[in-house]
């Protein structure tokens, strides 16, 4: 079996996910992971999927032949990553202003932590009407990070920025 990555961008309709999945199973793919997206507009989507090798050429060309998409398939590797001492979900709230993430990603980066999910969104605050960041990242610390140090870090970046951890 094939590790495929595939990411899909396209201006979004009804019956696109069925589409992209129909490609899959016919081709005697199996859809394991996926996290799919519709921002302004547009369908967004990351999709992991093994597929039997003789069938990979296949698979690759009925996902392009997918009218108004844009995809890339990429084949995963065998090789399983170090597993890391810990994985957080971070549960982020702030006022919301450009950079936000950057300097998240940015402190992150430098205690050795690798953000391996990160879903966010801008919202307005109840009964204020003021922008609201707010994000959940999946953190895999390095063999021997303290979490705590590490929710100091981020916290400190300003003093409105609310740092949680929920079970992974």
């Amino acid at each position: 079996m094939k590790q495929l990555v595939i990411t899909i961008l396209g201006q979004d309709r009804p019956g696109l996910v069925e589409d992209i999945s129909s490609a899959v199973l016919n081709h005697h793919g199996n859809w394991l992971t996926s996290n799919l997206s519709h921002l302004a507009g547009h369908f967004a989507g990351i999709i992991e999927v093994a597929v039997p090798a003789e069938h990979l050429q296949e698979l690759q060309d009925s996902l392009h032949s997918l009218p108004q998409l844009e995809v890339r398939i990429e084949t995963g590797s065998d090789a399983l990553p170090d597993t890391p001492a810990e994985q957080l979900n971070f549960v982020i709230t702030g006022n919301d202003r450009p950079g936000i993430i950057q300097e998240l990603a940015g402190v992150l980066r430098h205690k050795g932590a690798n953000i391996t999910h990160l879903n966010s969104k801008q919202q307005s605050a109840p009964n204020w009407g003021v922008p609201i960041f707010s994000a959940v990242a999946t953190v895999a610390l390095p063999t021997g990070m303290n979490k705590d140090e590490v929710v100091a870090a981020l916290e400190a970046i300003t003093s409105d920025l609310i740092v949680d951890i929920e079970d992974a």
